[in-house]
């Protein structure tokens, strides 16, 4: 016989539906009654398990906070393939831009702690960009993970204000042109490092 899977916590379901509100609606609209609401519990229950909506609002950004999937592709295919996700992303009826970038505009100097975990995310990216880059030779990574970052965040800037995807396509575009200037090879079966590099070493996400 099928063993059915586990239903969430009360926990679980509490953190899953504030993800959902807080992203779709944003943090300031989605107050602890409306949530609690939403699940069909007191606030009481719901404080039993979050002290207070900063609490659950931290509960929230820190269950956003995931790490890139491990890949068998290459370092230039993983970097350009940031660039289809997003673009596959923006296409997604309930996209709603980046929930850290979100959460410090909604709180701004009202949450600190908010800008900390935004902060160590964005630069939990920067860095995948630039492990990626050392993989292939580029000699200053730090700079152009740095500038990679930036198309990330711009694009996403640029879909939010227009809804349209190509945006994703235009900072992938402009993230090849990076590369190549860094005297990358990409495109066609050549994009696996840089021109006369050694062989990568296995990325550190492996």
């Amino acid at each position: 016989m099928a063993t059915l899977p586990a239903k969430p916590d009360m926990k679980d379901r509490i953190l899953q539906t504030a993800d959902r509100l807080f992203y779709l609606r944003g943090i300031r609209a989605a107050g602890v009654d409306t949530i609690a609401a939403e699940i069909g519990i007191s606030k009481r229950t719901l404080y039993n398990h979050f002290p207070s909506k900063d609490a659950l609002i931290t509960a929230y950004l820190a269950r956003r906070f995931v790490a890139p999937r491990p890949s068998d592709k290459s370092p230039v295919e993983q970097i350009l393939g940031t660039f289809d996700s997003l673009e596959r992303r923006f296409s997604a009826r309930d996209f709603r831009g980046c929930p850290f970038v979100n959460a410090v505009a909604e709180l701004g100097d009202e949450g600190r702690s908010v800008r900390k975990i935004a902060v160590a995310f964005k630069e939990s990216r920067r860095l995948w960009f630039r492990d990626l880059l050392v993989q292939i030779g580029v000699a200053d990574a730090e700079a152009l993970a740095t500038q990679l970052a930036l198309l990330v965040d711009g694009s996403i800037a640029q879909d939010l204000v227009r809804n349209d995807p190509a945006m994703a396509r235009a900072a992938k575009e402009a993230a090849t042109v990076l590369l190549r200037n860094a005297g990358v090879k990409v495109g066609g079966g050549d994009a696996a490092g840089k021109a006369g590099a050694k062989k990568p070493r296995p990325s550190p996400l492996d």
